[in-house]
């Protein structure tokens, strides 16, 4: 009973939430009015075009993580590796964040590789998206300063939950008292079995965090990351020429939707429904965008893009594997 009081809450409460920040942000937009925009005004083959740079870099991503496995000693099959990372976002938009370990799972399943260390180039993987973010972000923000401004100003509570954890002295406490108490349990129970397991299990991790330290293809890897957050970039950007109150803001306020939209997508829920919403109707607004053509904007290419599209080539991704190794069971 617990078990399924706890499956529910990890799958349903993320939804919930995505839900009502959704309904909080179009609750006061005429549907009718963005479906007839949507109907008159968008050329849709600008946003069919954005699909494959989606694709592509998802696909790249797949090779950029077979770089971080290799130095382990193993060769997994890219193809293998390819249907897991597509994979990894159609189980996303069930179970926010579980597509990662779902990922890990599948290819400890049919490459043989152990479980923890795919997890420790996954940390890897994920820490080298971190990087790109920010280097994305703080361009963004240098160069507009002003538009930053008064963004906040108008959206305070954006930054005021962060800035209260950041600035204030128990948060820093707090984490100091967790890793004293961390040490000192390790230090009483080292020789108890399962303090072995989850040292052993934290060796592992480490080791395939390491793995960007010993690959042979550093380059290689930040050239993929590159082709990565670019094709991420187009696959939005292209939709601004979708819109006819998009398409002449040019590639700047692009930047700042991409960089605030891909800090939304942080937040754990199915498809980044409700935060993406607002953060990209919040931005197009700063820039002259009317309410609802910004929400016209959002809701299109969302559905499109993350809804239909991620989840099309998710469910192949899910289909593929056990179909490409053999064991495709009912």
């Amino acid at each position: 009973m617990k078990s399924k009081l706890l499956k529910f809450a990890k799958t349903f409460l993320p939804l919930f939430f995505g839900l009502f920040i959704f309904w909080l942000v179009f609750r006061k937009m005429d549907f009718r009015v963005i479906l007839s925009i949507l109907k008159q005004d968008v050329d849709f083959r600008y946003i069919l075009l954005s699909l494959p740079f989606g694709l592509g870099a998802n696909i790249v991503r797949a090779y950029r993580w077979g770089l971080l496995i290799r130095p382990l000693g193993y060769k997994p099959k890219n193809s293998n590796l390819i249907y897991a990372v597509l994979g990894n976002y159609g189980v996303n938009l069930v179970f926010p964040r579980l597509g990662e370990v779902w990922r890990c799972t599948m290819i400890c399943r049919y490459e043989k590789i152990p479980f923890t260390k795919l997890f420790g180039t996954l940390i890897s993987d994920r820490l080298a998206d971190l990087f790109a973010v920010a280097f994305m972000v703080i361009p963004a923000f240098i160069l507009n300063v002003p538009y930053f401004k008064s963004f906040f100003a108008q959206h305070p509570e954006a930054f005021d939950v962060f800035h209260k954890i950041v600035s204030s002295g128990w948060t820093y406490a707090i984490l100091l008292a967790i890793g004293l108490l961390l040490i000192l349990l390790y230090i009483v129970f080292k020789q108890h079995p399962w303090v072995k397991k989850i040292a052993e299990l934290c060796g592992n991790v480490w080791e395939g965090v390491r793995s960007i330290a010993s690959m042979k293809d550093k380059w290689l890897f930040f050239f993929y990351t590159l082709l990565i957050w670019l094709g991420y970039f187009l696959f939005m950007y292209i939709c601004f020429y979708a819109f006819p109150f998009t398409k002449n803001l040019g590639w700047n306020c692009g930047l700042i939707t991409f960089a605030m939209a891909s800090i939304a997508v942080a937040v754990p829920v199915q498809g980044g429904i409700g935060p993406w919403h607002a953060m990209v109707i919040a931005v197009l607004m700063g820039f002259g965008v009317s309410t609802i053509d910004a929400g016209a904007f959002a809701f299109c290419v969302h559905t499109i893009q993350q809804l239909i599209f991620t989840a099309a080539f998710g469910l192949f991704g899910v289909l593929a594997l056990p179909i490409a190794n053999g064991k495709n069971k009912n």
